[in-house]
């Protein structure tokens, strides 16, 4: 495959509504915590819900009790969701003829991603006295009312809540990339327009990715500063010296940087850049490596890349870094 042009949105990097679900923005692992969230939802879904029928009218009134939590995680491209609740909610009626009222509790002990909705219990009932007519009107409407919205809280949970965790259009990407871009540009302008130049601060993001290579971790650590194998993996002319304070460009130039602090076998921190970056920019690079069963994990955590590079750079490091590299770990287990 033709190496993505540098500084140009690349047309395979946008993924458009994959079968296979895959995670493109998110190959590392992304958590939130819904629980707050969650809270708001099922009030506003729960509260306010009515049945009538010919003996009278009920209303769920208000929402006594919500213990719990809820979170979402995305990982490999899957969205996972876990959640347990224990909900009360009040309930009051008016009997039709009579005009007697009466009031009760509805329970759900475990909304959780154990049961279905349809099998969760939703437990009514009712202060002592007569009005159990309005009991059994809970019981079954309000009971499927009540699982309905469940429903449409779980729904909520897994689209609304989780935007943004992965970015499943062309259209919402390109809509999000050009806001930052946005936010980008206003910043290049200050710089440009401003007597001294450098050091004027620019939006930037922080990345975290990991990805698991089958190799020893000194070979991995090997491909990363032997300058023979960083020229295999990025097809292209490289310079480096492998020590604290030694520079190295990659990709014809179109990397440079500085290592800042080298462990062998175990991290590597860099300066960083891209060409096309705002001048003397760098972001900072750290690549620990950690030993897991017949495999390493590359753990890469970044600081200071400008905000409108984001998907460049993670392209980079994805597609330009990681999947050759993995590449090249298959031609020289083939060739011994």
């Amino acid at each position: 495959a033709a190496m993505a042009k540098w500084g140009q949105g690349d047309p395979r990097w946008i993924v458009e509504e994959r079968e296979d679900g895959t995670n493109v923005n998110n190959w590392h692992w992304t958590e939130r915590d819904a629980t707050s969230w969650s809270k708001g939802r099922l009030r506003e879904l729960l509260v306010g819900i009515t049945v009538e029928n010919e003996a009278g009218r009920c209303e769920i009134s208000e929402l006594k009790q919500v213990e719990g939590e809820a979170s979402c995680s995305s990982r490999k491209g899957k969205l996972i969701f876990f959640y347990e609740w224990n909900i009360k909610l009040g309930w009051k009626g008016i009997m039709r003829e009579s005009g007697a009222k009466h009031k009760g509790l509805i329970e759900i002990p475990s909304l959780s991603e154990e049961n279905e909705v349809d099998d969760t219990e939703v437990n009514v009932s009712k202060k002592k006295g007569d009005g159990d007519i309005l009991k059994d009107l809970m019981k079954t409407a309000g009971t499927a009312k009540v699982r309905e919205a469940l429903g449409d809280y779980l729904k909520a949970l897994k689209t609304e809540f989780t935007m943004g965790m992965i970015l499943p259009t062309k259209a919402m990407a390109v809509q999000e990339l050009t806001v930052k871009r946005k936010l980008c540009e206003n910043a290049l302008q200050i710089q440009a327009s401003s007597p001294v130049a450098l050091g004027v601060r620019i939006p930037t993001v922080a990345l975290h990715m990991t990805e698991l290579f089958d190799t020893a971790i000194e070979q991995l650590y090997r491909i990363f500063t032997v300058k023979d194998l960083v020229q295999k993996f990025s097809k292209s002319s490289a310079v480096l010296e492998a020590e604290k304070g030694g520079k190295f460009q990659m990709f014809d130039g179109n990397i440079t940087g500085e290592y800042t602090e080298l462990l062998t076998n175990k991290k590597i921190v860099m300066k960083w850049r891209c060409r096309n970056w705002p001048e003397e920019h760098y972001a900072v690079v750290a690549l620990n490596f950690v030993p897991t069963l017949e495999q390493t994990e590359l753990q890469l955590d970044c600081e200071g890349v400008p905000i409108c590079e984001e998907e460049n750079m993670k392209f980079c490091w994805q597609k330009q870094h990681f999947e050759e590299i993995k590449g090249l770990l298959q031609l020289t287990t083939l060739n011994g």
